[in-house]
């Protein structure tokens, strides 16, 4: 029987948190790799729900877990898209054989990270019919996901790219960023990546092994940029994905 639910975005960042920290090529990595988890509101959750299995939870705070921010017209940053102040940045999260490596960012790993390690990078933009995510660039020099690409596809380190549904497109990524790459235009620039998609969808499907799909959008009264996923399976499959889903309902917005 199919039952859709409502999920918010901040749900969803939870939801996906979840399913990465369950990724089977994380607990690998745990073990004998390194995992980098490039700082990102979305990829916060996910450093939460993996670091609270180290029993380190406790002394991460992902308020600030982020470089390039999209905020409010009016809540101004620089103009690479950063906070002007940055003091209370952590850095990005590295783990090496399930120990956190604090303060460390890719930039002092990349060139170490290896096949068997993993990479989880956010996206702000995701084309589902494409399975490829778009990357907004502040930095002159590419950004993280240029080093994370280095890894990905010179030394076949795993990428994990993380994007609520609220960051679904429907252009080509590619005419995207030949618009906004061009030169004389203003604002960030843009990156078509391929890699392996987690959004609400696979994230569901991951941990329940449900069949979900995405039927609808939006809302109001705090559920702005909300979507309706409608989820079918067996009875164990849906009863799994109905107390998945109730436990993450209630999370709140992110501040």
């Amino acid at each position: 029987m199919t039952k859709s639910y409502v999920i918010t975005p901040a749900a969803g960042k939870r939801l996906i948190g979840k399913a990465v920290a369950a990724h089977a090529a994380i607990g690998e990595a745990l073990e004998s790799g390194t995992i980098v988890i490039i700082a990102g509101t979305t990829d916060g959750y996910v450093a939460e729900e993996i670091l609270r299995g180290l029993g380190e939870a406790g002394i991460f705070d992902r308020r600030r877990f982020f470089r390039g921010i999209t905020l409010p017209p009016g809540q101004p940053t620089t103009e690479t898209g950063r906070l002007a102040d940055e003091r209370r940045f952590p850095g990005d999260v590295v783990i090496v054989q399930g120990v956190w490596q604090q303060g460390k960012t890719i930039a002092d790993v990349a060139d170490a990270l290896k096949e068997g390690d993993v990479v989880v990078k956010g996206a702000n933009a995701v084309n589902l019919a494409q399975r490829r995510a778009g990357i907004l660039i502040g930095d002159p020099k590419g950004g993280t996901i240029a080093l994370a690409l280095q890894a990905s596809m010179g030394r076949r380190v795993r990428l994990l790219i993380t994007a609520g549904l609220e960051k679904r497109v429907d252009a080509d990524l590619d005419t995207i960023a030949a618009l906004l790459n061009a030169p004389g235009a203003k604002g960030p620039r843009f990156w078509p990546v391929a890699g392996e998609m987690v959004t609400e969808l696979e994230a569901l499907s991951m941990l329940t092994g449900a069949r979900v799909e995405l039927v609808a959008g939006g809302g109001v009264h705090g559920a702005e940029g909300s979507v309706w996923l409608a989820v079918s399976g067996n009875e164990e499959q849906e009863r799994s994905a109905q107390m998945l889903l109730a436990s993450v309902a209630c999370e709140p917005p992110f501040a």
